[in-house]
């Protein structure tokens, strides 16, 4: 089956206060992939990677690098909120950047 969508893991943790995820890539965008560095929150978001704020691309699994691993420190809800003068408010993890798709012919 050839699937052209993004596709999330469920959420899982471990006992030093990660969180981890994995999303699988379409094949068709593995070219777009670092082959030697993790990459950016920007380059992962260009990709059309969507989660929310705090993640990070902590590993590169050579043999599948369509897998793109993710982790993030466990938190309180706070730590996806910042202040504004005075007024508290969810950072907006949305970047005005087009994405990357795989093409469908």
């Amino acid at each position: 089956m050839i699937n052209n969508e993004i596709r999330y893991s469920e959420k899982y943790q471990d006992e030093r206060g990660y969180e981890y995820r994995h999303v699988h890539l379409p094949k068709c965008l593995v070219r777009f992939v670092p082959r030697d560095r993790l990459m950016t929150e920007a380059e992962w978001r260009s990709l059309g990677i969507q989660q929310s704020h705090g993640w990070e691309h902590y590993l590169i699994h050579n043999p599948e690098r369509h897998i793109i691993l993710f982790r993030r420190k466990i938190a309180s809800d706070s730590s996806n909120k910042q202040t504004i003068g005075g007024k508290q408010t969810v950072r907006n993890s949305q970047h005005g950047k087009e994405n990357k798709k795989c093409n469908r012919n």
